[in-house]
């Protein structure tokens, strides 16, 4: 049997990780945040409507939300394309 604590001692020791997210991934983070945010927004929307039959007022919410998130993610794959093809 193989000890487990051999092999984590060798991928641990390669890269040193000081616990703060680095500059590139804070990059990609900012890049993805309207992604992000109109996700936050979706998940609110259905939370909303859990313990209830939603409302006309509750579905518009919902469907407004999805459109926020798919335009959102349309943006954020636009411009990963035209970074690459730059």
């Amino acid at each position: 049997m193989k000890s487990i604590a051999a092999l984590q001692a060798a991928v641990t020791a390669a890269a040193p990780f000081d616990g703060e997210p680095s500059d590139a991934e804070l990059d990609a983070i900012e890049t993805e945040m309207p992604a992000i945010l109109a996700d936050v927004d979706l998940l609110d929307a259905q939370i909303m409507t859990i313990d209830r039959t939603p409302t006309e007022l509750d579905e518009r919410r919902i469907r407004r939300a999805r459109r926020r998130v798919l335009a959102a993610r349309r943006d954020l794959a636009n411009t990963a394309t035209a970074g690459e093809v730059a």
